[in-house]
């Protein structure tokens, strides 16, 4: 791409370019350290509300995922949440959608519910618990909001902060079909398992991409490819998870 393109002039190179787009079909690299596992009371309900309490600030996602995105940063960001929903059951799932493949942007791909933050909402829980309301019909009532983890800032200009749940059971989804095709669930102890943690690249609008990538499988056996922002928001769990506890 030529270099004298500006900020925005990438940024719809890169969107055409990748409209269509398959990571499934791009090398999983391993992480440039391995990291180590959790202990096997980090994935269950109390020490989560333990640690979440504690108000500790989670970690970003690591550097170079998120530097490679600058150059074509070329514009405030956008306020934006998600609901990243733990569902209790005899093993932690974490819930997951899979987008609506009519959609413009990011169509087919998995994700948590959320969006941006309107000006009616009063802080990024409450736009959370509401975008999940709207997309997934996911009633509040069920829904204990243990904190937030720390903003997480994609190319597209999003800065979203994810808002950890715990999520009981005997909840009914209406799914939004505009917006959302399936929800699901993931085991938490699967995808905060840092041997499932991959890296990917792909050269897009003369911009090397790097975003993290970790194939799973449902509550369902179907397999699931987690991918780009949710797969970093869930890496960021994972760091947030093992940090030193004072």
């Amino acid at each position: 791409m030529d270099a004298s393109l500006d900020a925005s002039a990438q940024r719809q190179e890169i969107q055409r370019l990748t409209a269509g787009f398959d990571p499934r079909l791009l090398p999983l690299l391993p992480a440039p350290t391995l990291a180590p596992a959790l202990a096997p009371m980090q994935l269950q309900a109390d020490f989560l509300r333990q640690r979440f309490a504690q108000q500790l600030a989670a970690p970003r996602p690591a550097a170079p995922l998120e530097l490679a995105e600058r150059p074509w940063l070329d514009k405030p960001l956008t306020p934006s949440a998600v609901l990243l929903p733990l569902v209790q059951r005899e093993t932690l799932q974490v819930l997951l959608t899979q987008r609506a493949a009519s959609l413009n942007n990011h169509a087919g791909q998995i994700a948590f519910a959320g969006g941006r933050v309107d000006a009616s909402d009063a802080d990024a829980v409450a736009c959370a618990l509401r975008e999940a309301r709207e997309e997934i019909g996911l009633d509040a009532a069920h829904i204990e909001v243990l904190g937030t983890l720390a903003p997480y800032t994609t190319g597209t200009a999003f800065e979203i902060t994810p808002v950890v749940a715990l999520v009981r059971p005997g909840f009914a989804l209406q799914l939004n079909r505009a917006e959302v095709d399936s929800a699901f669930e993931i085991a938490l102890p699967h995808l905060m398992n840092p041997q499932a943690h991959f890296q990917q690249q792909a050269q897009a609008g003369g911009v090397q991409r790097h975003w993290w990538a970790m194939p799973s499988t449902d509550a369902q056996g179907q397999e699931r490819f987690v991918w780009g922002a949710s797969a970093g928001i869930l890496r960021s769990l994972y760091q947030f998870l093992r940090a030193p506890q004072p």
